[in-house]
């Protein structure tokens, strides 16, 4: 098993204005597998975000360690990782094709070198024929493409996505789903997916890792055992069915006490 991401008892606080320290995430252990998709789901609160944000080197870890390709990650994103948040993140004034460009040209690439990324880019995520489109012009979905094309072009090795389609409709969401599957498998990066969606984190993942409530730790890791040829169609079938009841099930009590509501108890005759 070749390791790309590596977290040893790593753990997360942050101060608050008056008492104790927020006791955020962790301890907690974790090893990416290269070219895999790992999705996280959990409880509203939980540290997901938190723990994207520790493996991007946008957060840092209040204990324990973090290495991407054997180095330490530490107080800035690595070369090699790209990051896709859930906000759309295009530049208004720029057209898609300028968006996409936007990080080329800032490393000071050749017109050439850039026309040919951009081109693959836009190719790759369906949006060729609005290359001259403005934000303004296209749907959210679209403006969603336009942001993972932006990070495409970079070539990372891994790819963070911290619910980037959490704005669209469920039916949208599982078509976008087919897409992200797509790119993965084109790109052969590592994914990270934090969603909030069972059925999302269910049927595009190798792996999911199940969280607790605050503060977070992994309740279990739940393999799938899905083709790398897959799409949105496994929804329909059986297998998908238990995968996201098995997630339910160990998510519904952790989702209670996050409400702050005491499980029930259960009742025998």
């Amino acid at each position: 098993m070749d390791v790309q991401v590596a977290l040893r008892d790593v753990t997360r606080s942050f101060d608050t204005v008056d008492g104790p320290k927020l006791h955020a995430l962790g301890p907690l252990s974790l090893d990416l597998r290269k070219g895999e998709f790992f999705s996280v789901v959990g409880p509203s609160g939980c540290g997901k975000s938190t723990l994207l944000e520790i493996i991007a080197g946008l957060s840092p870890v209040t204990a324990g360690e973090v290495s991407f390709e054997g180095g330490a990650v530490r107080g800035e994103v690595p070369e090699g990782i790209g990051v896709v948040f859930q906000e759309d993140a295009s530049f208004p004034w720029l057209s898609v094709r300028d968006n996409i460009a936007f990080g080329l040209r800032r490393r000071g690439m050749t017109t050439g070198d850039v026309r040919q990324r951009v081109d693959r880019a836009l190719s790759l995520v369906g949006l060729r024929d609005f290359a001259n489109a403005y934000p303004a012009q296209l749907s959210g979905g679209m403006r969603q493409r336009v942001c993972m094309a932006r990070t495409l072009v970079l070539e990372p090795r891994l790819i963070l996505l911290d619910e980037p389609f959490g704005a669209l409709d469920q039916q949208t969401r599982l078509l976008m789903g087919d897409e992200v599957l797509a790119l993965w498998r084109a790109t052969g990066a590592t994914v990270l997916l934090i969603t909030h969606s069972l059925d999302e984190a269910a049927l595009l993942s190798d792996r999911v890792g199940v969280m607790s409530a605050r503060p977070g730790r992994f309740l279990d890791i739940i393999e799938t055992n899905w083709p790398r040829e897959r799409d949105s169609r496994l929804a329909s079938e059986v297998d998908f069915g238990k995968v996201t009841s098995r997630l339910w099930l160990l998510l519904r009590d952790e989702s209670m006490k996050s409400m702050g509501k005491a499980a029930p108890s259960t009742v025998s005759a």
